[in-house]
């Protein structure tokens, strides 16, 4: 049981929780709540609540300290409701204009995420230094550093209010959001394909686990494989003495009536070898980038396909989603992009799944080309992509697989030239001419 939990289940809770808009929001509400005690507290213990008004700048008697604090709160919660719809405006925007699959980047951003949380936090923390406020003029209990601490606050709340709208106006500007998706990529490709492509990336055959027989194991639930924990199914491999023959990658459709996993072994596993590792697989109903080099790539297709379709027809997106494509791709390009089998001392103990570069290829372009007949600036900007990732290997193979793809690129474009000038520019690219400012994105 510990072992499930801690590999899948505490894996998708913490995808979950960092793309939710009530953890961060709430951690927030929880120190604003212990700031409000602490700080009462230490105005009982140093006497500067006393009900006499003091020569204090900001001193104010009860019924003012409650007005205030009253103000503030319904002034918060008010702003914090406004806040709230216009990030509800903003997903609905950019679900509308891009595609559905970057509305969870923005439920991921901090910045979001941070500016509920004050306002919030504000509303609490004045509703706790309130209740403590005792009497009337001239007698009772007033918090001084509290009350004017809230003040405080509130004025902070009113900055952050101000970063939030400027926040929301450049983040969903298509350039912003191809941005994040593509650094988000990066970072992921960084993590899992750190080595350099050295010779063919395919796993030999002598590494395949020929020989043994191969027992399913299906997912506990339907939904897209979010994470799986390798460590922990090479410490079952190995507790085990078998092979685990990963069937479905990350990215991939799972449901309880297809195998995600086999088991290799003489001997029949039990079923609570099966349902140990169905728990290591995290699965959910959308796909998450932490592990998925494959969900970034989609999206940045389906933004560029969204602004190719002639509700949209925005030409200019669709070449910035190719300009962050042809920037992933290259970094893919030089480096090994299958997974490494995993083993220990006893020999072969994992084979893990995952797409290949010519299925991560054919995911970012040939939607595209397929929705781009006649758009000579997107072709161009194929056709230029092409070349740009293929400088960045020296892998004779992909290379080959390069040179396949931009011939079926040329050829759509030489077919599909709407005049003799998009012909002419298209041979320019063809023989290696540098394009013109009309293929670049803004």
């Amino acid at each position: 049981m510990a072992d499930r939990i801690s590999s899948g289940a505490l894996g998708k809770l913490a995808v979950s929780l960092r793309s939710s808009f009530w953890f961060l929001p709430g951690c927030i509400v929880l120190a604003s709540i212990g700031l409000a005690v602490g700080l009462v507290t230490l105005d009982r213990q140093s006497g500067s609540g006393a009900g006499q008004r003091g020569e204090a700048l900001w001193a104010v008697g009860a019924d003012g300290a409650r007005e205030l604090m009253a103000t503030i709160a319904g002034s918060m919660i008010t702003v914090a409701g406004v806040v709230f719809s216009i990030t509800i405006v903003a997903l609905a925007q950019a679900s509308t204009q891009y595609t559905s699959r970057v509305l969870r980047n923005f439920m991921r951003d901090r910045g979001n995420q941070v500016v509920l949380g004050v306002f919030l936090g504000v509303f609490a923390y004045c509703l706790c230094v309130m209740r403590t406020i005792t009497g009337s003029e001239g007698e009772g209990f007033v918090p001084q550093v509290a009350v004017t601490s809230g003040l405080g606050l509130a004025l902070v709340a009113v900055a952050f209010l101000v970063f939030f709208i400027h926040h929301v106006a450049a983040s969903i500007q298509s350039g912003a959001i191809a941005h994040g998706i593509a650094a988000d990529t990066l970072c992921t490709i960084d993590a899992l394909f750190p080595d350099p492509l050295e010779g063919d990336d395919a796993v030999p055959a002598h590494e395949a686990g020929d020989g043994l027989h191969w027992h399913p194991v299906t997912a506990s639930q339907m939904g897209y494989i979010e994470r799986v924990d390798y460590e922990a199914l090479l410490a079952f491999a190995r507790e085990r003495d078998v092979v685990v023959r990963m069937e479905a990658s990350l990215g991939d459709f799972a449901s309880p009536d297809l195998p995600i996993a086999s088991i290799g072994t003489a001997r029949a596993p039990g079923v609570g070898d099966l349902h140990r590792l169905a728990g290591m697989y995290a699965i959910d109903s959308y796909r998450t980038i932490e592990q998925d080099v494959a969900f970034g790539i989609r999206q940045l297709v389906d933004v560029a396909l969204k602004a190719l379709s002639p509700a949209i027809n925005d030409s200019t997106t669709a070449v910035t989603s190719l300009d962050y494509l042809s920037l992933l791709l290259r970094r893919l390009a030089g480096r090994r992009v299958r997974p490494r089998p995993l083993r220990d001392a006893q020999g072969l103990r994992v084979l893990p799944a995952g797409p290949g570069f010519d299925r991560l290829l054919a995911l970012a372009f040939d939607q595209i080309l397929e929705n781009a007949h006649g758009n000579t600036t997107v072709l161009l900007r194929l056709l230029r992509a092409l070349d740009e990732v293929r400088g960045g290997t020296t892998s004779p193979a992909r290379h080959r697989l390069l040179d396949a793809r931009r011939a079926v690129v040329a050829e759509v474009a030489r077919r599909t030239a709407p005049d003799s000038d998009a012909r002419r520019r298209i041979e320019a690219q063809l023989a290696g001419a540098i394009a013109g400012d009309d293929t670049t994105g803004a």
